[in-house]
């Protein structure tokens, strides 16, 4: 007999599984650019400016076949753009000049729960039992995968994490937000005028910054590398995250998102011969694990 068609419930956690391990790696991306010496301000300005023609066009397109937005809308789309991928990103940056990144990762993956808790407080919500067993183990392999770079010593580390914490709480609001939102203006066209919301604030703060605009021209590896973090670690993931939260809600493809950062590890295995310890390997099962049982079919 021919195999059954996935479920919408699977294609979507497939859908946000995929677009997370594709926007985790733009930190493989983001490595290999400062070989060349660029740092993180012109990472992410050439990462929007590429990208946003792209999200550009898809505005455009998803203009000609849905009605116009509201100005309330309009209003909320600025508002999710600025939190989701401008404001929430800075923070994470700020946050890492004063804490490590396996305490930074550790504090991101607080995400999925708060996105779950406001979203049965704030609708009514129901959660279900394998939700939360499905969270709990998958925040046990991130604890195996990340711990053995964890540090909390340091006279800023509670500045550097109370910078992240708002940098996970921002993102958790833009999805809870955007997850209402979607089913009225569409997925698609959401994200494209949420990026090019966030493109123009990344631009403000280069030329605030004083950064001259002739410093945007870098060697041939760098824009290659950016028009790759653009397409593959930009458009395509985030805008899979907002298919995946119109077909399985904000909560599942939140938790989805899990996998994400634990793919990292073997992409830098593999590009940046980074070692992948035994404990490591554990912690990652736990994760597709828990984003297995997510997955799962009621009996």
């Amino acid at each position: 007999m021919p195999a059954a068609l996935p479920s919408p419930q699977r294609s979507g956690l497939a859908i946000a599984a995929i677009g997370a391990m594709l926007f985790s790696a733009k930190a493989i991306v983001a490595k290999l650019m400062y070989r060349y010496s660029v740092d993180a301000v012109m990472v992410i300005t050439l990462r929007m400016l590429f990208a946003v023609p792209l999200f550009m066009a898809i505005g455009w397109w998803q203009s000609r076949r849905l009605p116009a937005l509201s100005w309330a809308d309009r209003a909320r789309v600025v508002f999710l753009g600025f939190i989701g991928y401008y404001l929430s990103s800075f923070m994470d940056f700020l946050g890492l000049q004063y804490i490590t990144a396996g305490l930074e990762r550790l504090i991101l993956f607080l995400t999925p729960s708060f996105v779950l808790l406001a979203t049965a407080l704030l609708f009514r919500r129901p959660i279900a039992a394998r939700q939360w067993i499905s969270l709990l183990l998958a925040y046990a392999g991130i604890v195996l995968v990340f711990a053995h770079d964890l540090d909390v010593s340091g006279a800023q580390v509670w500045l550097g994490g109370a910078l992240v914490l708002g940098s996970a709480l921002t993102y958790g609001i833009y999805l809870i937000l955007s997850g209402e939102l979607v089913q009225r203006i569409g997925s698609l066209r959401l994200v494209a005028y949420a990026m090019c919301v966030s493109t123009a604030c990344c631009v403000l703060q280069y030329l605030a910054l004083g950064r001259p605009v002739a410093e945007l021209a870098q060697p041939a590896p760098v824009m290659w590398l950016s028009l790759v973090n653009a397409v593959f670690c930009t458009v395509l993931p985030v805008s899979m995250t907002m298919v995946a939260v119109a077909r399985i809600g904000a909560p599942m493809a939140s938790q989805a998102g899990m996998v994400g950062p634990v793919s990292t590890l073997f992409l830098a295995f593999w590009l940046l011969d980074e070692p992948v310890s035994g404990v490591q390997l554990a912690g990652s099962a736990l994760v597709l694990g828990g984003m297995y049982l997510l997955s799962a079919r009621k009996a």
